[in-house]
């Protein structure tokens, strides 16, 4: 866990002096939208994602696509009946055109688990070689899974035995595939990697996990459904398969038209405002059923103290979490979850009564160590977090003002302004930093405290 070397100006978290009413539309979903990305890249015919995520994440998986060869063309359509618009739903769409993967590539992947993990067996399909690198978080954060799986398979890979980023991938323009067992307790995205890739592989792929707990299974289950959509077979253990095995058969992959959801993960701070003011807030375009890990957050929030409901309208369902101002603690095993558990915490520490969260110790290897951070930055407030060896406890404790440190991290950044909610004189480090996934966050931040929505 280290901060930046350059410190950002500090930005005053806004102080909620009253409760919450507003509308926030929350920008597409990262993880689909990169996942929809590597998997149009590797289609037989061309395809769309529309309104996608436009953030440091999504734009460094394009960047990389187009490095080795794919055609993203970017457009807006205002209306979707607009004379000459592009058929679907109005809002930026991106075109994807396949193309014969190539090298020599050179790839920044910045901190973006998706881009570092699920792009080097998209690398093996290139002629040519494919460097990897990026921030220099990333380079402590683990690949070995993923390298050591692609070598079984059949795969060239110089990381001089780091098994960690910069890497090189020396592309063959094509790979075996075929039965693999990797570990990969310390990210779902491991798994994911080698199932995005699995149908272009000359016998797809077989991967059997063979370690602990599968942490954020929600988001293998969003890999599968997507491959399926893109007309991939796939066999999973939710569907009668073996446990821990998931086979992707070979095959062509479909162009497909698709739209990205609104990023559930992201709208945790917009709900969290509604239950730590007492508060209201809306979220249009809310699917009713989503493969999200987001969509706990309904089900959280509520134990918490809060309420929700769907309205169709005339756009789509949307969901209104409404807040009582009274939040109750929680004991939770958050290991499908892991991502929301920032915001829950930083919820937490508001609470009426102690909270327990479990099941999340890979998060000491997201974005930055987030179990150490967030008991460091709440003490330093005033608060009382303990770091348990899978998770947090956290005892409420009437909390003052101070900086809030981020690491480059977005998710603390998010949960340093929800407790900026209610306590005064909150200043978080480097806000910039949520530009990872969530664009124009302080704007929508205060928006939203205005009553206007985003």
């Amino acid at each position: 866990m280290t901060e930046s070397s350059v410190q950002p100006a500090l930005w005053p978290a806004p102080y909620a002096n009253g409760a919450v009413e507003a509308t926030v539309t929350v920008p597409g979903s990262k993880s689909v939208t990169n996942r929809g990305l590597v998997l149009a890249a590797l289609a037989a015919e061309p395809g769309w994602l529309r309104r996608p995520l436009r953030s440091r994440d999504t734009l460094l998986m394009a960047d990389a696509l187009r490095a080795m060869g794919v055609g993203i063309e970017e457009t807006v359509s205002s209306s979707s009946s607009a004379a000459g618009a592009i058929p679907g739903p109005s809002g930026e769409a991106w075109r994807v055109i396949p193309s014969g993967l190539h090298g020599p590539a050179s790839v920044d992947v910045g901190n973006a688990g998706t881009v570092m993990r699920f792009l080097p067996p998209v690398a093996t399909l290139a002629d040519g070689a494919v460097r990897f690198d990026g921030d220099p978080r990333s380079h402590q954060r683990p690949l070995h899974s993923v390298i050591d799986a692609l070598r079984a398979l059949g795969a060239r890979i110089d990381d001089d035995g780091r098994g960690s980023l910069p890497l090189t991938v020396h592309g063959g323009g094509a790979l075996e595939g075929g039965a693999v067992e990797i570990d990969a307790s310390a990210s779902s995205q491991f798994v994911s990697a080698l199932l995005l890739s699995g149908a272009r592989f000359n016998q797809g792929v077989e991967v059997r996990h063979v370690g602990s707990v599968l942490p954020s299974l929600p988001h293998i289950r969003m890999t599968v459904d997507m491959l399926r959509g893109a007309g991939a077979q796939v066999d999973e253990p939710e569907t009668g398969g073996e446990p821990n095995v998931w086979r992707v058969s070979a095959g062509a992959l479909l162009g497909r038209d698709l739209t990205v959801e609104p990023d559930l993960s992201n709208a945790q701070p917009f709900l969290a405002a509604a239950l730590v003011t007492g508060g209201r807030v809306t979220v249009p375009d809310w699917p009713e059923r989503t493969t999200q890990p987001g969509d706990a957050l309904r089900e959280i929030f509520t134990e918490m103290g809060g309420s929700c409901e769907f309205a169709e309208t005339a756009e789509g369902t949307s969901l209104t979490f409404t807040g009582t101002g009274r939040i109750h603690g929680v004991e939770l095993d958050l290991s499908e979850v892991g991502e929301l558990t920032p915001g829950i915490a930083a919820v937490a520490a508001l609470a009426d009564s102690p909270s327990t969260l479990r099941g999340v110790a890979h998060l000491r290897l997201h974005e930055t160590d987030r179990l150490a951070a967030l008991t460091k930055e709440i003490n330093e407030l005033g608060g009382d977090v303990t770091e348990t060896a899978d998770g947090l406890h956290i005892r409420p404790r009437p909390l003052h003002g101070g900086v809030f440190h981020t690491y480059d991290d977005h998710r603390m950044a998010t949960a340093g302004s929800i407790i900026g909610l209610a306590v005064e004189g909150v200043e978080i480090e480097n806000v910039g930093t949520t530009a990872k996934t969530l664009p124009d966050f302080p704007r929508m931040w205060t928006d939203m405290l205005a009553g206007a929505g985003a």
